[in-house]
């Protein structure tokens, strides 16, 4: 995994990685803490069987769309009613994505990590949106070493993403805030403005 680290200082007062062989690499990713990604069949396991989860949806979808929500619906650690989404839809853990009421996500969204993300109620998200939620140390025997952190996503109610876009971990977008296509979001973004660009600026407020 790759992903740009945060450019707000967001691992700020973070410990530093520590070896703790008394806890499983998924309990220290559910605690967000430092963990290794690729120690232990553990996590693997789990990707396997979201991602399995998110193929058998995908497939189904075109011939019974509204089971396929409904599995969609179970599969996600919380989520509100009034999803509407369009497949291809991809997580890495079912139980770090949260869904309010009344999303829309279009075609070929993807959650990347073990971060929470969490996406407020009446959200619009266009296609091919990109929620990258692991960070690596910056310190390079750290990195070697597998050592990775999820930082949360927080899409705030009424927020509509444009097409492409990409948002990097530990951002918040604020509520009622619009991206433009093609957006790179580094940083937060404060609730009733417009954004876009890469990184993303404020263009205008609502």
């Amino acid at each position: 995994m790759t992903t740009t680290p945060p450019l707000d200082g967001k691992t700020a007062g973070r410990t530093d990685p520590v070896e703790d062989s008394t806890r499983s690499e998924r309990e220290k990713m559910l605690a967000g803490e430092w963990f290794k990604y690729r120690a232990g069949p553990e996590l693997a396991d789990a990707q396997r069987v979201t991602k399995g989860t998110c193929q058998a949806i995908n497939e189904l979808y075109a011939a019974d769309p509204a089971k396929a929500t409904q599995m969609l619906t179970e599969l996600l650690d919380e989520c509100g009613p009034g999803l509407d989404f369009r497949p291809p839809f991809s997580i890495e853990y079912q139980e770090r994505v949260r869904l309010g009421s009344n999303v829309f996500i279009n075609t070929d969204f993807m959650v990347i990590g073990g971060g929470m993300v969490t996406i407020g109620d009446g959200v619009l998200i266009g296609p091919d949106a990109r929620l990258y939620t692991p960070n690596h140390s910056v310190d390079l025997d750290l990195r070697r070493a597998g050592w990775e952190i999820g930082l949360p996503i927080t899409i705030e109610d009424d927020v509509w993403l444009g097409g492409s876009v990409v948002i990097c971990p530990g951002v918040t977008i604020g509520r009622g805030s619009i991206v433009g296509a093609g957006s790179v979001l580094t940083k937060d973004v404060p609730a009733g403005v417009v954004v876009g660009g890469n990184p993303a600026k404020v263009l205008r407020e609502l």
